[in-house]
């Protein structure tokens, strides 16, 4: 089976992805006129976003990757958090985005900011491409969010499933029949 065929449906195109984070740029830049910005991306899903989105930001800023995981090669967040790849720069005193690709259950998010508020950053605010809040399982709202996504196990665009399908320019539905094997 060739790997679109395990596509079930495009539920974003690129460029309904590239108006969106352009839009998000603008508002970030809004937002942190006059600030300087630690954008600190979470390996590997978001780091198509980041890039493209920072290419949005036109305010002075710096960033910084860490690397998480909850998932492993599941389908669902084991609910326990390790952080694989950590930060290379002080935070503190300064002012963080963090750029996540989707909040579903929100525990790795929610482990995260609590993390990096440990840190005594001046603020700490999270953008997103994909937001799936009928998931959520702890209270963790993003200050700035792409897309509010149906329950679907979605890939691309840095998404995967079991390290495959980051590279298409959209975001797609995976066929159930790929990840219930």
């Amino acid at each position: 089976m060739a790997i679109m065929d395990e596509i079930s449906e495009v539920l974003l195109t690129a460029d309904d992805i590239a108006k969106r984070v352009k839009e998000l740029g603008e508002e970030i830049t809004r937002d942190y006129e006059g600030r300087d910005l630690v954008v600190i991306g979470i390996l590997k899903g978001a780091i198509p976003f980041m890039a493209d989105l920072i290419r949005e930001i036109k305010v002075p800023l710096e960033y910084d990757l860490i690397a998480v995981s909850s998932y492993g090669a599941s389908t669902r967040s084991s609910g326990i958090v390790q952080i694989r790849k950590d930060l290379d720069t002080s935070i503190e005193e300064k002012h963080v985005l963090i750029v996540e690709d989707v909040v579903d259950t929100g525990l790795t998010l929610k482990y995260l900011c609590e993390n990096l508020r440990s840190r005594h950053p001046a603020s700490l605010r999270v953008c997103t491409l994909l937001d799936k809040p009928s998931r959520r399982e702890v209270e963790i709202v993003p200050e700035y969010n792409g897309f509010v996504i149906p329950d679907r196990f979605v890939v691309g665009y840095g998404l995967d499933y079991a390290g495959r399908y980051r590279q298409f320019p959209f975001v797609g539905v995976l066929k159930p029949e790929v990840y219930q094997k």
